[in-house]
């Protein structure tokens, strides 16, 4: 038997392009229709709609937290202005889940962008860090008296890496130049919004705020562990899994380290540039892992040696994303059950976690991926929106109730 804190968080995400529907001022909205993506965001799951079933369903698993994102296209769907009736709307969303006595986590941008602001170069621009800002400002002082818990940008590295180095994300761009100037601009982004937020909260007397980013980890393993591919594995925790974090500490400007992570990367280097070193993945087959329906490995270690090496940071953790794609329940709550062995294994040797958020609540719309795969504690079905309760979620809700894995 496993016991976590009694204040521990429990719950599940979403993010507001994958599970609200019809957000038609965004880039990924224009994107899906220009390039023709074979089944596009559309509808999603109607969730914008029905948020307030969904935390019923939460709170009936015995969720006491819910990681979601606002929607800046929605927010200022136009430059410069800002919508009251969506502010209110989230607000409206945020009371919900405080009247369901489920902590509310909110992240400020989660991969889209207003289209106005990516017509104008998006993150590229030299004035975008001053949009950002400004939305910020907005949210903040309309939400922040409901809000404790702050995520300014869902996995940077992720989003540079998909739309700036493998190109295959909206703006759709190959450049290590711009990826570079995108991830620093993402950093100082970061670093005014945290001031900025605790700023509003300091002036306005509410309680002191807890901000971070998400970011998303793997644990690169050298497979076969020659010298050139354990290289290429430091090298990859080092630019990938720890870089950003350590220029926000040099900041001071996290105040828990926010984390999502999935699964490992076997690292197979077939040369010793920098592009081999990153890059190049194992092309073995890892027959002693399983995988989900993405083809990504099942390695729940990886999630414990992580936050061993986290806690040199001093900072405490929260897993904002943890989760599974699969047509398989079992094997959904064995993920979830031995990712939660591994969490309580780190906790026992002095890792500071303040809770664990699993991806996700809904099945939802996998960005470039569409509606196969399936990540949901909940079924989606997507002819009429009707939610079904999978077993593994029931299992989960018995851990968020008590406490105590078994």
């Amino acid at each position: 038997m496993m016991q976590f804190p009694h204040n521990f968080l429990w719950g599940a995400a979403s993010s507001a392009h994958q599970v609200e529907g019809n957000n038609i001022n965004s880039d990924w909205w224009e994107w899906e229709k220009r390039v023709g993506l074979k089944e596009p965001s559309g509808q999603a799951c109607w969730h914008y709609q029905l948020y307030k079933e969904d935390f019923d369903l939460a709170k009936s698993l015995n969720h006491n937290a819910h990681r979601l994102s606002v929607e800046w296209s929605r927010i200022e769907a136009v430059q410069g202005e800002f919508s009251e009736q969506e502010l209110a709307h989230y607000r409206e969303v945020i009371l919900s889940l405080k009247e369901h006595n489920i902590e509310p986590i909110v992240t400020l941008h989660h991969f889209t962008n207003p289209l106005w602001f990516a017509k104008i170069g998006g993150w590229k621009n030299k004035k975008a860090i001053d949009y950002f800002s400004r939305y910020v400002d907005k949210v903040v002082t309309a939400l922040g008296d409901q809000v404790h818990f702050w995520v300014t940008i869902n996995e940077p590295l992720i989003y540079v890496y998909k739309s700036y180095i493998l190109g295959e994300w909206p703006p759709q761009k190959k450049s290590l130049n711009l990826a570079r100037k995108i991830t620093h601009n993402l950093a100082i982004a970061h670093i005014k919004a945290y001031r900025l937020i605790h700023s509003i909260y300091k002036k306005r007397s509410f309680s002191r705020p807890s901000v971070s980013i998400a970011q998303n980890l793997q644990a690169f393993v050298a497979c076969p562990p020659t010298l050139k591919n354990k290289f290429a594995a430091y090298l990859g925790e080092r630019l990938y899994n720890f870089g950003f974090v350590e220029k926000l500490m040099r900041h001071r400007v996290l105040d828990f380290i926010g984390i999502n992570y999935y699964g490992p990367f076997f690292m197979e280097a077939h040369g010793w540039r920098l592009k081999n070193l990153l890059l190049e993945a194992s092309r073995q087959e890892h027959r002693e892992l399983k995988k989900n329906t993405l083809g990504w490995y099942i390695y729940p270690e990886g999630l414990y040696q992580l936050l061993i090496k986290l806690k040199r940071y001093k900072l405490p953790i929260f897993i904002l994303e943890n989760g599974i794609c699969s047509q398989d329940d079992q094997l959904r709550w064995d993920y979830i059950r031995q990712h939660l062995v591994n969490v309580h294994r780190a906790m026992q040797e002095g890792v500071a976690v303040l809770g664990y958020i699993y991806w996700s609540l809904l099945d939802n719309f996998e960005w470039d991926k569409g509606f196969a795969p399936r990540f949901g504690l909940i079924d989606v079905d997507y002819r009429d929106y009707k939610r079904t309760i999978r077993e593994s979620a029931r299992k989960f809700a018995e851990v968020c109730k008590t406490g105590v894995l078994n």
